[in-house]
Formats: C-alpha cells, structure tokens, sequence
C-alpha cells in the first residue's frame, strides 16, 4: 500500500513552522533528515524511565537499558538482512564506521604493493581515511573515474574493470552519490571485486532509508551509515561486517566495555561487536535508530525509493529550463536518487541558498565534502536540492519558482 505522502509530513514536528513567513520547504536531506514524533518519543521515553549504562549492572533499569540496546543491534541487524546481530557495530556514524574500516583492517592487512580502490564520487569521509591509510602502510590508491562531463554516465565501467587488478585489496565505493544523485550498482560493483580478491566498503549514508539495503543479495564485506540521514538520531552510526573479518581485526579503540580480561601486563578483548564499542554507548540513539527503523518500514522503503527518485526526476524536468543552469549526475532516463545539484554560470550557489531562505527553502550551498569531484568538473561549488518522504511535488513548484525569482534579481 503506497502512503499518502502529502500526510506523512504531519509526522515530523519541526516542518510544522514558517521561515520568513513562509511554510518550511525542506530540502537539504542529504545533509541531514528531520525526525518523526515516534522517534521524538522514544528517545524521551528512555530517557524518563529506562536511562542507566548497560550490559554490566544488575538492577531494573540497567537490564532495560541493554534489553533496550541490543533490541536495537537485532532490529539494525534485520533491517540490513545481516546474517547475525554479531555482525552489526554501533559508532557514531558513517564516518567513524569507515575509519574503524581503515584503522583496524586496514592498518594489519595492506602492505606497500597493495591497492585501495575507490572513486571519483566519493564524499571526504569515504576518501581521505584511505588517503591516510595508503600513507601508513605504503599502499597506492587509485580512483575509478566519471564518465561524462557533467558526470552523467556514473562510473566510467571500463575503467574500473582495468583498475580491478588482483594488486586490489579493497574497494570502496558510495552507493548513492551526495553530489551526483547517482545510483552506483553496488550488487555488480561488490561482485567485480570479489572476482579478483578485494574486499568491499559501501557507504550508503545517502541510501540507508531511502532504498531497500540487503547485505546478503549485494555480497559486501562492509556496509556503514549514519542514523540521522534516515529520519534516526544523530551521534549513531552502524557498521555492517562480516563476522569472520570483525572476528579477526583488532580493536579501534580501547577502554572499558570491550575487554575479556585485564591484568597489569595484557588485556584479552571480547568478540565483535563489543570488541568495537569501548566505553558507554550511545543507548538511547540507538533506541532511537530502532524507532526510526520501524517509521520507515511502515511507510515501505521501496515505496520510499519510488517517492524520492521521482521527485529527484521530477526537479530534474523543472529545473532543467532555466537559464544558465548546469545540472550535474544522471540524464533522463538513468536512476538517480531523491537530490539534484546544480550550478548557475553568473549566481554564486551560497547566494541562492541566501535567497531561497527569504522563501522558506532550504537548501544546501557549497563542494558538499567533494572538493576532488568538483574540481575535475571545473566547479567551486553547486547548490543541490535533496528530498525524503515528506518533500512533496508541490515543494519541487516552489522551487523551480523561487529560483526564477532569484535568476531575475541577479539579472
């Protein structure tokens, strides 16, 4: 059953305001998406009766507080289709998944000679670890390209399967482009790798939420992303691995929580995931996270796919006539993801931004963590527009108007 989508705006508390007079037109989700009143209220309700740290105490309330806890690593765990609970650590988000990636597996199995693959596309969080992990351990990194000017082909394919050497230890690739909007096809990426020996590394912050995610059919070593991107909570983040590579990699960080036994010479550490969540976690995010799960599968994350990509479709269409505009990532007619950036030859992006506000938009201006990406485009920045279930068409109209507006301001 496809929700009504223009009601499931009455869900989130904080679009229920005006800006300079205005109703509020979200639309920067790709920075960060706004939270349901379900996930509003039960991170309070934990907070009101349940709040103790976990796994150790023996009274009420820490026993709620862990059953509360690992609810939300079994629910995480389905939500993905991961083999095991084992296989799920909590961080504080995509970034911190991806280093824990980097500094654990990383650091103890590449060696001068390896290749750490990645992208033309990827946000800085999923780049400059591997920049600093090829630089600890004398590793080379190397980028599969875009093809198209504008980036409108994606990955350059032909490109990647050169690139794809048995030299390649690791390849890690973004799912759904922050910038570009495009939809890489992690199912074959993962696939080309595993032929040759590499690992894989998905960042699906800009998927999780939007698509539905199943590490099973997509065979990837390991998927990470951040709860606020996906209606959650911010300060909780999830890293899917494999439980026989979390098994063998070393702690990221150490202290309490994570050890077996401790004595003044030598520490033992307990399996995965403890082994990866020193110290008090984030208890109530997490619960949180479960929350903002259960919100989204009751809407459909597929039918949560066809919402966002036909509004990214459809402000492609109305934007597209513009003048002087420059639209990055796919043409009509190839998958693209609930955003669109684009570019204005004599209007700075942070001006539009600036004047979209006196219209109660938001939007986002600026290189959006792809400093490399524009470069190559020849852009210092863009501005981009990107949607989840409460974005409406309507707001797409309000768009494609208030940037005419400002087209002829600065005329």
């Amino acid at each position: 059953m496809t929700p009504s989508w223009s009601h499931v705006r009455d869900d989130f508390p904080v679009l229920h305001q005006h800006i300079g007079g205005k109703p509020l037109v979200y639309l920067d989700n790709g920075a960060t998406t706004h939270k349901p009143g379900a996930v509003i209220d039960a991170i309070s309700r934990y907070y009101q009766n349940d709040n103790s740290n976990v796994h150790r105490g023996l009274h009420a309330l820490s026993m709620r507080s862990t059953d509360g806890y690992e609810a939300a690593r079994k629910r995480t765990a389905a939500f993905l289709n991961a083999a095991a609970p084992e296989e799920i650590v909590f961080t504080r988000g995509t970034t911190e998944s991806i280093n824990l990636v980097a500094q654990s597996w990383g650091t103890t199995n590449l060696k001068p000679g390896d290749v750490i693959l990645t992208t033309e596309m990827e946000h800085h969080s999923n780049l400059v670890p591997w920049q600093q992990l090829a630089a600890r351990t004398g590793a080379t990194l190397k980028f599969v390209p875009v093809a198209g000017d504008d980036a409108e082909h994606g990955l350059d394919l032909d490109a990647l399967d050169a690139l794809l050497t048995p030299q390649v230890k690791l390849f890690a690739f973004t799912h759904i482009s922050n910038t570009l909007g495009v939809v890489n096809p992690a199912a074959e990426l993962c696939k080309k790798a595993r032929a040759v020996g590499a690992l894989t590394v998905i960042d699906a912050a800009q998927s999780s939420g939007h698509e539905p995610l199943d590490v099973q059919a997509l065979d990837c070593d390991f998927l990470a992303f951040s709860g606020h991107k996906m209606a959650g909570p911010t300060g909780i983040g999830v890293l899917y691995g494999r439980r026989a590579l979390l098994d063998a990699m070393p702690p990221y960080q150490t202290g309490g929580g994570m050890v077996g036994t401790v004595e003044f010479a030598a520490t033992t550490f307990k399996p995965s995931p403890e082994r990866f969540e020193a110290g008090t976690p984030n208890v109530a995010d997490a619960i949180g996270l479960h929350a903002a799960m259960d919100y989204l599968d009751t809407l459909g994350r597929a039918q949560i796919a066809a919402h966002d990509h036909a509004l990214g479709e459809q402000a492609c269409a109305a934007l597209a006539d513009l003048p002087g505009i420059r639209i990055l990532g796919p043409r009509a007619g190839r998958p693209r993801g609930g955003l669109v950036s684009f570019a204005f030859a004599d209007v700075h992006a942070h001006d539009v931004v600036t004047f979209a506000d006196q219209d109660g938009i938001a939007l986002r201006g600026g290189h959006h963590c792809n400093q490399p990406l524009m470069k190559k485009l020849g852009l210092a920045s863009t501005t981009r527009a990107s949607f989840y279930v409460y974005n409406t068409p309507a707001e797409i109209d309000t768009l494609a108007a208030s940037l005419r507006r400002i087209l002829k301001f600065f005329a």
